[in-house]
C-alpha cells in the first residue's frame, strides 16, 4: 500500500516499544524501512502500465514542460514518466538513499539531463509558484493529507496545468470491521471515490480522470517482489524481534489485502487546475 512514511506510520501503532531504548520507533524504523524499500522497484502498489494510463490523459506536454514527481521514492514510476514525456522532472522524497538511487537510475538509463532527484519534504517544496505544468504523486499525498495537498500543491501548478495523484480509496459505503478499523487506525483520511472526487473540485481543479488500479499492481509489483527482501532482511538481521515483527506486519497488511481487496485499493485521479 504504502510507501515507506505510511508503512512506518502503520508498524508504530502496534510495535510502540523498541528494544533499544535509548532510541525512538521513528528514528529506528526510519532507516530500517528506507534500507527495506531501497531492495524494490516500487515503494507502493503501482505498475509502467498503470502510470502509462494516467498519463494518456494528460495533454499539451512538451519539452518545455516542468514536472514534479512529488513522493517519487527511487523513481520507478519517474523514469516511466521520463521515456514518455520531453519535459524536465524533478523527483522529490524525503529519503536521502531513496534519491541516492533515484539518481543513479536516471544516468543508468541516460536521462540525467531531464531528470532530477532532491531530497526535500512535501510540506515545503522548492518550487515557484505557477511554475509547474505537471505535479504526479504516486501514493505519497496521504503523508500530508489529501485536501492539504490538494489545496496547498495548486499554487505550484500554471493555470491549466495537471495533476495525477494515486490515493487509498473505499470502494464500498460499508465494509467489514475488521479492515475498517485496520484504515481507521493509521489513515483516518481514506474515504469513497465520490467524496474524493468532490475534495478535488472543492480544492479548485476539474476532474479529469479517474480510474481503480488492478490487483496485479499490489500483488505482482508490491507484495510479490517483497519476499525475497524480506527472506534477505530476516537473514541479515537474525534474531533482531524488531525486524522479525516488522516482517510479520508486511505480511499481515498483504493478507488482508487478499482478504478484503473488493473493498478498498488504490485509485488514480487526474485533475486540471482551473482559475478560481
Amino acid at each position: 500500500m504504502l510507501k515507506a512514511l505510511l508503512c512506518l506510520r502503520m508498524y508504530a501503532i502496534h510495535i510502540k516499544i523498541m528494544n533499544n531504548e535509548n532510541k525512538t520507533i521513528h528514528e529506528f524504523e526510519f532507516n530500517l524501512i528506507c534500507e527495506y524499500f531501497s531492495n524494490m522497484e516500487r515503494q507502493g502498489p503501482g505498475s509502467p502500465e498503470v502510470t502509462l494510463q494516467a498519463l494518456s490523459f494528460i495533454d499539451n506536454l512538451t519539452d518545455q514542460s516542468l514536472i514534479a514527481d512529488i513522493g517519487c521514492g527511487t523513481g520507478g514510476q519517474t523514469m516511466v514518466l521520463a521515456q514518455h514525456t520531453l519535459g524536465q522532472i524533478t523527483g522529490l522524497d524525503l529519503f536521502s538513499g531513496f534519491i541516492n538511487i533515484f539518481n543513479h537510475n536516471a544516468r543508468r538509463l541516460g536521462l540525467q539531463n531531464r531528470v532530477k532527484g532532491i531530497v526535500g519534504s512535501m510540506d515545503n517544496l522548492p518550487f515557484l509558484n505557477e511554475e509547474l505544468d505537471l505535479i504526479w504523486s504516486e501514493g505519497a499525498i496521504y503523508h500530508i493529507g489529501f485536501e492539504r495537498g490538494l489545496n496547498e500543491w495548486r499554487k505550484y501548478l500554471k493555470t491549466g496545468g495537471y495533476i495525477a495523484i494515486s490515493e487509498s480509496a473505499w470502494f464500498t459505503e460499508e465494509r467489514p470491521a475488521e479492515i475498517h478499523n485496520f484504515w481507521m487506525d493509521i489513515y483516518p483520511e481514506i474515504d469513497t471515490i465520490p467524496n474524493k472526487i468532490a475534495q478535488i473540485q472543492k480544492a479548485g481543479y476539474i476532474p479529469v480522470a479517474t480510474f481503480i488500479l488492478p490487483a496485479t499492481c499490489w500483488t505482482e509489483h508490491y507484495h510479490i517482489p517483497q519476499i525475497a527482501v524480506q527472506e534477505a532482511f530476516l537473514n541479515k538481521y537474525s534474531g533482531n524481534k524488531t525486524v522479525e515483527e516488522f516482517i510479520a506486519f508486511q505480511r499481515h497488511e498483504a493478507a488482508l489485502y487478499r482478504k478484503y481487496k473488493e473493498y478498498y485499493g488504490y485509485v488514480f485521479f487526474i485533475a486540471k487546475k482551473v482559475e478560481l
